[in-house]
């Protein structure tokens, strides 16, 4: 794809390279930094209604789980106009192809006095339960999705913003076909390498493939985020967060929106999501379809609609 002939926002010729060289970009403009807050000031009201959302507490199997925040986007106008913005979606889509569904976006709090997040890849997405949730087709060359990390509030070193190690996104250092076990007392609890961190109740390391690897911080570079700006990188990227230092009252708050080729089997086999202490039926899920054509039928398809809701499965 030529300069000339590209989308507006996919990435220039330097832009992908850095991106192939780093495996992410950014910190990149998604929406205003004013707009984004004032925004944000009356959606997060808005989201308190569930009443639309497809993982209600009736649509729940078991467990209070914060599976139940996943896919706002399929009930919420501001969440399904962000992931196919097209500041997005046409930086998705110079990366992994036009036909491009978006298939989870969750969100990614973080308060006063929480820990980092353990350092971690996701190929998978089984990480959590020992079950694929997505599966690229053979002949690709890696798995992984695209993650898109919007940020809602200030993002800095301080408040938990995201760390990257550059160029690891290639060799997967852990092995998820292996079950981590999950304990919600470790949450707030452990220290690594001197820095308070965890894995939302889970250790990450019961997955590693070498039992001794210990990740080359001296490399890491912190994302620096202002609202309304985005980071885009593989989930097989190594990346970790800092924990809140409790300097200051305000939470740190990043939107994940997740995005693969529609070639991608999206939650293959299966009818539910269980991880993190809960399970939740997939029932009323569809993936996205953000940019391009579908071509095939393996994936459970979300369609818009004008029901009071963003979308619905088809």
């Amino acid at each position: 794809m030529t300069d000339t002939a590209r989308a507006e926002f996919a990435l220039t010729t330097d832009e992908q390279e850095t991106f192939w060289k780093q495996g992410f970009i950014g910190p990149f403009p998604v929406l205003d930094e004013e707009e984004m807050v004032r925004t944000w000031r009356s959606e997060r009201l808005a989201l308190l209604d569930r009443s639309n959302a497809i993982y209600t507490e009736e649509w729940a199997v078991s467990g209070n789980t914060n599976i139940s925040n996943y896919d706002r986007h399929m009930d919420n106008d501001f969440l399904a106009d962000l992931i196919m913005n097209p500041r997005i979606t046409d930086r998705v889509a110079s990366v992994i192809g036009p036909d491009v569904l978006c298939w989870r976006t969750e969100f990614f709090p973080k308060y006063p006095g929480d820990e980092g997040t353990d350092w971690h890849q996701a190929d998978t997405f089984a990480n959590a339960s020992g079950k694929p949730q997505i599966v690229w087709p053979e002949d690709a060359e890696f798995g992984g999705t695209i993650t898109v990390w919007t940020a809602f509030t200030e993002a800095t070193t301080d408040n938990g913003c995201l760390q990257f190690i550059p160029g690891s996104y290639r060799k997967m250092n852990y092995d998820e076909t292996k079950v981590m076990k999950y304990t919600p007392d470790r949450i707030n609890n452990e220290t690594k390498g001197g820095v308070r961190r965890g894995f939302f109740g889970y250790d990450y390391r019961e997955l590693q493939i070498d039992p001794d690897f210990v990740p080359d911080e001296s490399n890491a570079v912190p994302i620096v985020m202002r609202p309304g700006e985005a980071v885009m990188f593989w989930s097989t990227l190594m990346h970790a967060s800092y924990p809140h230092s409790g300097k200051s009252d305000n939470m740190r708050l990043g939107f994940a929106s997740r995005f693969v080729p529609t070639s991608t089997h999206v939650y293959p086999d299966t009818d539910v999501v269980e991880e993190y202490g809960g399970k939740v039926s997939l029932d009323r899920y569809g993936a996205v379809l953000v940019t391009g054509e579908n071509h095939y039928h393996h994936n459970r398809i979300a369609t818009h609609t004008t029901t009071g809701h963003p979308f619905r499965r088809s």
